[in-house]
């Protein structure tokens, strides 16, 4: 009776667990951060005093015993229009919105956690094309500039489902790339250069293409690695695995193909706020879906998490500042996976 009842608890753990690919290495969780929209619905349009943002945003410096709860900040957005006329108006000056100040910088890199800024964001979908036709290698410039400035990474975050321009995306890398090349080590700060694709592989399909073929290889790469973003609402564990599966597997059956993504080379991401609700990614990660996914992270080698978006990512609807801040979620999931503080060397494959 007990080996019949062990064969059918056998069956059922393989039907449910989802299958790791043969190549796929298990690794610890390397990159655990937070979009940051600032109070201003991802504007990033007023200069604040570090004592007023703190107010706001200490628990992501802080998870309760004094460490971060994440170990890197990705502060969103950057229009990439402005950036490329270096655009001073209302909320801009020479490009990077007002509010995105070395203060605000210092802010987290003096706690150890390494700042991105992302240019594009759905809203600027059509800024990004006018900015690649216009000057792609100019952008990649001013971007370089702004990089070094701050001691911070860049992230292209151009969400063109429908033709997007590929060739001046690669003239923007690839010119990034020849001021600052790819550094393994990630001692730079400024040569970190990611991308966001789709949550899974079917939207975004040529942008995805193109990333996992030239520009997220192992072996030669040019982008320290994607952001797997999130869907169009907080999905279930079993529903975000799928499509962080996709990315690991890639799509044969398109033409042409997707090929299949390293798991080293991708995180993938979840809410903590949206809409109207704080997630348990936020509050609660005993019951959230990225406990529930860990360890299919963890077992297949995937990056890590990301998660969107810190203090007040829409103008309606809840954001991360008190009282709903996220120490009991995110920061307790730094604590149960370990995440290092300062960002390590990342892993290669």
């Amino acid at each position: 009776m007990r080996r019949v009842l062990a064969v059918a608890l056998l069956f059922v753990a393989l039907i449910v667990a989802p299958a790791a690919p043969a190549s796929a290495a298990s690794g610890p969780i390397q990159v655990y951060g937070a979009w940051h929209c600032g109070n201003d619905a991802c504007i990033w349009g007023t200069v604040r005093t570090v004592s007023e943002f703190d107010s706001q945003n200490h628990w992501l410096i802080d998870r309760g015993d004094g460490r971060p709860s994440v170990n890197v900040v990705v502060l969103s957005f950057l229009q990439p229009l402005k950036l490329l006329h270096l655009t001073d108006d209302a909320t801009t000056s020479a490009g990077v919105p007002k509010g995105i100040t070395p203060d605000i910088v210092n802010y987290f890199t003096s706690r150890g956690v390494r700042v991105m800024l992302s240019i594009g964001g759905i809203t600027y979908t059509g800024a990004w094309d006018s900015a690649l036709t216009e000057n792609p290698a100019q952008l990649a410039r001013n971007a370089v500039a702004v990089a070094q400035r701050l001691g911070v990474g860049i992230e292209i975050d151009y969400e063109q489902n429908s033709a997007p321009n590929l060739a001046g995306l690669q003239t923007f890398i690839n010119t990034y790339r020849a001021a600052l090349p790819y550094d393994a080590t990630g001692a730079n700060p400024a040569a970190r250069l990611t991308i966001d694709v789709a949550a899974g592989d079917r939207w975004l399909i040529d942008l995805d293409r193109k990333a996992t073929a030239d520009w997220l290889r192992t072996d030669v790469p040019v982008l320290d690695y994607a952001n797997a973003m999130v869907p169009s609402k907080q999905p279930t564990a079993s529903d975000a695995i799928a499509n962080w599966q996709e990315h690991i597997d890639g799509k044969p059956q398109y033409s042409p193909q997707i090929p299949p993504l390293s798991p080293a080379k991708f995180t993938g991401s979840l809410y903590i706020a949206e809409g109207n609700k704080v997630r348990a990614e936020c509050t609660d990660f005993a019951n959230s879906v990225q406990r529930s996914t860990g360890s299919f992270m963890q077992t297949t080698g995937m990056l890590g998490f990301m998660f969107w978006a810190a203090e007040r990512p829409s103008t309606r609807g809840v954001g991360t500042t008190p009282p709903n801040t996220c120490q009991g979620g995110v920061g307790a999931g730094a604590t149960a996976y370990q995440i290092p503080v300062p960002l390590p060397a990342l892993r290669q494959s």
